[in-house]
């Protein structure tokens, strides 16, 4: 008979030629009268060409086998063949060759999935025995002899049916296996790539030291302690004269020697951060200013000599300015303090060390005087708003727009956001400082036809008791809705109390607000951390953008922010964009929005709101970009050869 593709393939085993012809007739297609009917009409209507519509048998395709050795040989065949057997009906006792029992394990040795029917009247061995050999249970099973034909097909039906259900759910288990193997293999790649990321952005490549972000934040998380610590600063004495001489390759061994040098006269426990040039830092725990001064003195005394050079002999020698806080302190304060310390003992005859006092820093009276005029500003009228737009990728629109606080004064003139941002961190005037910036950019965003306003809110003001609260209560009053302002804070915000900064921000994305990740990649920047807080886009902290140049590391941080955001389903917003060929690298690495001078520079109002209404910032210098559909997730190579100089990229 022909056999259909579907057909399930059942082996009968037995040495007796009758038992042979009983299965044939057991699985031979019945007909009924109906049937005979049904198909004597359909001849009539359609002819010859009539279809068997009424052909109910079932679909076994069978093999006989009247010995143990050719039924084993069989299935090996047919699982090399790709053609396995669902079912086997196997007699116990089979003379002259291997018995049942025998057949049965020796089949369940090559075929694991076959299920196994025992026909027999009687046996030499108990159902336990040949389960034993043959099984697991569920794949053994037991029929009397003689049998009915409705239990035989039956049998057959079920067990075959079960087979195929079999072989979908391991097929499917597979499948899973797979994927799950590859979600480990991605997530140990992402992790890696993480890694590897978060190292060069927080190490110097050079010396392979701790770089300046990575000391910033050693300070920042050793104020929180208590008891004194030091800040040293150290210089290389006449290193410029070293590098012009015997050229970039000897200067450059000459730190790496330092750096050991450092590292090995430090204090027990001191971090050793390479801070740029040829300027080291050094954090370390100190009992007063007398020994943080001696510890400092050790190590100018062990950078002073002759060091060989690529067979040259030269001398070094290193000056040191050293400054002791206690916990609480400001961090970034305590390092300019350390840099002035340093510049002092550079003015005063190299090679010494010098304890930071306060007639060396004219800025501490400066900051007291842009304290006391700053809590008069917001009377006296001298702040004011400028709005830089942040523009989408593919079609250069502008969605939105950055606001940006500027005071310009009656008696100083204009005074940087970068001066005096920090001292009203610090008085507490941020407060009122923030609710100023925050109510006039949500009345001027009333203005726009559509765009967002986004705010910078400073960690100070995150803290804020009822935080979302007064963020709720001011867009009510301005009459906007929720998704119209973006909040902007940094990684330093968020840390202090990640617990509740978490609940913050998932209260705040609740009611609609989007929370933007500003200067991220200089912060506690994480895969975990980026999880952990609702989050909609990151913004990448323009250091990075700047460096793409001309640094190859900058260019691979870059790259990974990018990929990491998109995988996340985060916008990434590239701030500090200054040249075409910046914009054009951040449009093909995947940077959903842009920000910078190259397409706009901070603006008043009135021109931010010509900008958002002719909604397009146009530029002969911004290279037409592909539809963005066409492959929105194609990879990015991340060690692609970037030359911004030319705006070229290869």
């Amino acid at each position: 008979m022909t056999v259909a593709d579907d057909a399930k393939r059942i082996l009968i085993v037995d040495d007796e030629p009758a038992m042979h012809e009983s299965y044939k007739r057991s699985f031979a297609p019945q007909r009924g009268k109906s049937e005979d009917a049904l198909s004597d009409m359909a001849t009539e209507l359609f002819g010859d060409d009539a279809p068997d519509a009424v052909d109910q048998s079932p679909n076994f395709a069978l093999t006989h086998m009247n010995q143990g050795l050719d039924a084993v040989g069989a299935v090996e065949a047919a699982l090399a063949a790709g053609t396995p057997y669902a079912v086997a009906f196997i007699d116990v006792r089979m003379p002259p060759g291997i018995d049942g029992r025998e057949t049965a394990m020796r089949i369940r040795a090559l075929d694991p999935d076959i299920n196994l029917v025992i026909v027999t009247g009687y046996s030499d061995f108990s159902p336990i025995e040949i389960s034993k050999v043959a099984g697991p249970a569920d794949k053994i099973f037991y029929i009397a002899k003689p049998f009915e034909v409705a239990e035989i097909v039956q049998t057959a039906t079920a067990l075959a049916r079960r087979w195929e259900v079999d072989r979908e759910l391991a097929a499917a288990r597979a499948t899973l296996s797979d994927q799950v193997a590859q979600l480990k293999e991605q997530g140990a790649e992402l992790a890696a790539n993480e890694s590897r990321a978060i190292h060069m952005a927080t190490h110097d490549s050079l010396t392979d030291a701790p770089n300046r972000l990575a000391f910033v934040r050693a300070l920042a998380d050793r104020v929180k302690g208590e008891g004194m610590f030091a800040t040293a600063m150290f210089d290389l004495d006449r290193f410029k004269t070293i590098n012009d001489t015997l050229g970039h390759l000897a200067g450059d061994a000459l730190i790496r020697d330092i750096c050991l040098t450092l590292h090995d006269t430090a204090p027990e426990g001191a971090i050793v951060a390479r801070l740029g040039g040829d300027e080291f830092g050094i954090l370390f725990e100190t009992a007063g200013e007398e020994a943080a001064v001696m510890a400092c003195d050790r190590i100018v005394a062990a950078c002073a000599g002759t060091r060989q050079v690529f067979g040259n002999s030269v001398q070094s020698g290193a000056s040191a300015g050293v400054v002791v806080v206690a916990g609480g302190a400001d961090p970034i304060d305590a390092l300019r303090r350390a840099d002035l310390a340093l510049n002092d003992a550079k003015r005063n005859g190299r090679g010494v060390t010098r304890l930071f006092d306060e007639s060396m820093d004219e800025g501490i009276r400066t900051r007291r005087r842009i304290e006391e005029g700053l809590s008069e500003a917001i009377a006296r009228g001298e702040l004011s708003l400028v709005y830089q737009p942040i523009v989408s990728r593919d079609t250069i629109e502008v969605v939105g727009f950055e606001a940006l606080v500027r005071w310009n004064t009656s008696e100083h003139g204009p005074i940087s956001p970068a001066i005096f941002i920090p001292i009203a961190e610090e008085s507490n005037i941020i407060h009122e400082l923030g609710d100023w910036i925050l109510d006039a950019a949500l009345q001027e965003l009333k203005r726009w036809p559509g765009q967002y306003v986004s705010v910078n809110f400073s960690p100070r003001q995150f803290r804020r008791h009822n935080f979302v609260g007064h963020i709720m209560e001011a867009t009510q009053r301005a009459g906007i809705t929720p998704s119209q302002l973006h909040i902007e804070i940094t990684e330093t915000a968020i840390f202090d109390d990640a617990d509740r900064a978490a609940e913050t921000l998932y209260k705040l994305r609740q009611m609609g607000f989007r929370i933007s990740l500003d200067d991220f990649g200089t912060g506690y920047s994480s895969l975990y951390n980026i999880r952990k807080f609702a989050l909609d886009s990151l913004k990448i902290d323009r250091s990075f953008i700047d460096g793409m140049g001309r640094e190859r590391e900058s260019a691979a941080i870059v790259h990974s922010i990018i990929h990491l955001g998109r995988a996340l389903g985060l916008e990434v917003i590239a701030e500090g964009v200054e040249t075409a060929a910046q914009v054009q690298a951040l449009r093909i690495a995947g940077a959903s929005h842009l920000q910078g001078y190259f397409l706009s520079r901070p603006v008043p109002a009135d021109r931010a709101l010509e900008l958002a209404t002719e909604r397009f910032i146009g530029s002969d210098e911004i290279a037409p970009f592909p539809d963005p559909g066409a492959n929105p997730d194609a990879d990015i190579d991340i060690d692609a050869d970037l030359n911004l100089g030319t705006g070229t990229i290869r």
